[in-house]
């Protein structure tokens, strides 16, 4: 598979990127990787199991024994873990705070770094993750880095969260933001920052057609120089 048929999509939660990825697979057509979701089952399955979040090695022998499936349902996909459709649960405020845990994990990332690799397949891939073109995907041709102000990431969430009809604070979802921002972008292993050869879009004041739009152009034009 040729690594002109891969877009990696990297940046912090709630830039958008889940979303934007979503469309851009079903637009070219392409398989997808969420690399989120995998840490987020992983940690959904540690705090099942009541797994210290600093157990190194449990952690990395939980990840390389999960029973993890994405099938589609049309409208988008489901996550399922020996079986079980978990996609609502891996999205709150607590799973989210213990992936981000967990994904520090040098032995834990190791352990998941050829499940994430074994989904670049033909057609092609959209790979949404913290450092799919750092470390994943070093090769991949276009590599995309999509941010947003902690501020609107927040208000997003927010926004969110209350559709579903849940009771939340906005300062407290900025607190933890920050709080996560701060430890991926300085873990040891893998922190999150933009691959050298990445375009950075700022999707604070864009909607989600335009940052699809820039991609798919930022695309196009850089598989025609690599082409020329």
């Amino acid at each position: 598979m040729s690594v002109s048929n891969l877009i990696t999509i990297d940046g912090p939660s709630g830039s958008g990127k889940g979303t934007v990825c979503h469309i851009l697979a079903k637009k070219l057509k392409w398989h997808l990787l969420d690399s989120g979701a995998l840490y987020r089952i992983l940690a959904f399955a540690a705090l099942k199991k009541q797994l210290p979040l600093n157990d190194s090695a449990a952690l990395a022998s939980l990840a390389l024994t999960l029973d993890v499936s994405f099938v589609s349902n049309g409208s988008g996909v489901d996550t399922l873990l020996s079986g079980e459709n978990i996609g609502d649960k891996l999205r709150t405020e607590v799973v989210g705070q213990a992936a981000s845990e967990v994904a520090s994990i040098e032995q834990v990332r190791a352990a998941l770094l050829a499940r994430q690799q074994a989904f670049l397949q033909a057609p092609g891939l959209i790979a949404d993750g913290r450092d799919m073109g750092t470390v994943v995907f070093p090769d991949a041709s276009v590599k995309i880095f999509l941010d947003a102000s902690a501020e609107e990431r927040a208000k997003r969430r927010f926004n969110q969260l209350q559709d579903k009809g849940f009771n939340v604070s906005i300062a407290q979802i900025l607190s933890e933001i920050k709080e996560r921002d701060y430890r991926d972008r300085n873990r040891a292993v893998a922190p999150l920052r933009p691959a050298d050869d990445a375009f950075v879009i700022d999707s604070t004041s864009l909607t989600i057609d335009e940052v699809v739009e820039q991609i798919l152009n930022l695309t196009a034009l850089k598989l025609k120089i690599a082409t020329e």
